[in-house]
């Protein structure tokens, strides 16, 4: 287990390379800041020349690739970081240095244990891609198929699995100030921001989710997967078919292939409202960098790193939820925030729809040139502390998925308009999975269901419930040991306040390195 002070040294450092680059600023000012957090803020930028305007996105860079997926997914994060800190973040780019072709080639042939020649007939030593996690290289297998070949950085997960190790200790830290700092659930938050990290550092699972939505999206036209080549694939590299197309930033040139872009944009919109909604499994990192269009138009997605799931009770409330923003049902989308238990139950329904009413009818029947979905998040984060929100960090990726479609599809057509597009498809998927045939379907499926588990079921509630009694397990969470919770030793009392105020620099870090929705 790794040491307080290991954790300490590294917060303090990430925590003064935050201060150089002026990235502590809206922490201090902040007045939902601890007021021992402020104080170590203070202690951290001592001495530093700060720049006159913040640079949150570098200064994540500077700390290194598991910060850098952290500011990515900070970057949906307005109500914590504030809008100045999440526009910077928005522009902080997944890419460093490639890692020198030799280590490659050595980590290809020793994940297969056999010599490359046997896979590949050639390898591009000049990778198309180089991020924090993986590197990607252009090669043709020895049957003659151009592929992108993505491999791992050596050392990466052994690195990676350091940070979050700290990150968890300084988010544990941080909300044992409780009040604000609990209501956002930092360990939660971070929890699933290492299960989703996790998931990227093994490239077996990003085949198998690209081949999952593969079949999810095989009757959506013009929307498409590469095909996987498992037998050139394991955990530390994946083998994927080249795709010879254009990327989705480059509108002119998809101008002048005569790609409609409206209709490009309506498209993809539609995709990911079809995956999140209707197969609730999503395409995360939607990023321009990740999309591509072919000559008939066809959307071409790579890069399954990070995905996203919805379980179908969410699905329906998300849909209602974005249905009744759509059509000014404000009423109806505060009962399924009391209904999904997002709001507390003593908070006034009406009194909150009200609420709903002035984020959302600003934004009613404008395009996103005026008036963007990004906006209405932004407007909700407002009032959330008003209705005692606690954070819901399964949504994290739903959210930071619509406003990275939302700025493509804008770029793609400036007047294109997001409830427009959006409401016919949502209203069609609520009549079909909502509407009476469909309510009475699933009940008899359920209760047929629920029949044949009650035999499965009697014997768990007996194991989980004994005789002695007991409740439910919460989510599982890494046990860390609170510095405050911690004995003196004989003689320690000057060190033990040295090192409790150390570890307020590591709830510091924890104010910035944690993610959520409401």
């Amino acid at each position: 287990m790794t040491r307080p002070i290991t954790h300490i040294w590294r917060l303090l450092k990430w925590g003064r390379t935050l201060a150089r680059h002026g990235a502590l600023r809206g922490i201090e000012a902040d007045p939902n800041t601890p007021v021992p957090v402020k104080r170590l803020v203070r202690l951290a930028r001592f001495g530093t020349r700060q720049p006159a305007t913040p640079n949150y996105a570098e200064a994540f860079r500077a700390i290194g690739p598991a910060a850098i997926k952290l500011g990515q997914s900070l970057a949906t994060r307005p109500d914590l970081v504030g809008d100045e800190a999440a526009n910077n973040l928005l522009s902080l780019q997944d890419n460093l240095p490639p890692v020198p072709f030799a280590e490659i080639e050595a980590q290809i042939a020793a994940t297969f244990d056999q010599p490359i020649d046997s896979l590949f007939s050639e390898i591009d030593p000049e990778p198309v891609g180089a991020a924090s996690i993986a590197q990607v290289h252009k090669g043709v297998t020895t049957d003659g198929r151009e592929v992108a070949i993505k491999v791992l950085r050596p050392g990466i997960r052994e690195k990676f699995a350091r940070d979050i190790q700290t990150y968890e200790w300084a988010a544990a830290h941080l909300e044992s100030f409780g009040d604000e700092a609990a209501r956002l659930r930092p360990r939660l938050t971070i929890a699933n921001f290492k299960r989703w990290t996790n998931s990227e550092l093994d490239l077996r699972r990003e085949a198998a989710s690209a081949s999952e939505l593969a079949e999810g999206m095989a009757g959506v036209e013009g929307y498409r997967i590469p095909d996987i080549d498992w037998d050139r694939t394991n955990g530390r590299v994946m083998t994927v078919e080249w795709i010879n197309a254009i990327k989705i930033s480059r509108t002119e040139e998809l101008q002048a292939k005569g790609v409609d872009m409206a209709h490009l944009a309506e498209r993809l919109v539609i995709s990911f409202l079809t995956q999140a909604i209707s197969a609730g499994f999503f395409h995360a990192d939607m990023h321009q960098g990740n999309l591509f269009v072919e000559d008939d138009g066809t959307i071409v997605a790579i890069d399954f790193g990070i995905m996203g799931r919805i379980d179908r009770r969410a699905r329906q409330w998300l849909a209602e939820i974005l249905y009744g923003l759509t059509t000014g049902n404000y009423k109806r989308v505060a009962e399924i925030h009391f209904e999904a238990q997002y709001v507390p139950s003593y908070h006034s329904v009406g009194e909150f729809a009200t609420a709903l009413r002035a984020v959302g009818e600003p934004m009613r029947g404008k395009p996103v040139s005026e008036l963007s979905v990004g906006q209405m998040l932004d407007g909700l984060f407002a009032i959330t502390r008003d209705f005692d929100m606690q954070t819901q960090p399964h949504l994290l990726l739903l959210q930071k998925t619509m406003v990275m479609v939302e700025g493509i599809a804008t770029q793609l057509n400036p007047q294109i308009n997001m409830w427009d597009v959006s409401a016919p498809y949502v209203r069609g998927w609520i009549r079909d999975e909502l509407g009476p045939e469909a309510a009475v379907a699933e009940r008899i499926k359920e209760d047929t269901q629920t029949l044949l588990r009650l035999p499965d079921l009697i014997r768990r509630i007996d194991e989980r419930f004994p005789a002695k009694g007991g409740a439910p397990e919460q989510p599982p969470l890494p046990d860390v040991e609170l510095i405050t919770d911690r004995k003196p030793r004989h003689g320690g009392g000057v060190i033990g306040y040295l090192i409790a105020g150390a570890a307020g620099a590591g709830a510091m870090f924890g104010a910035v390195a944690l993610g959520w929705i409401g």
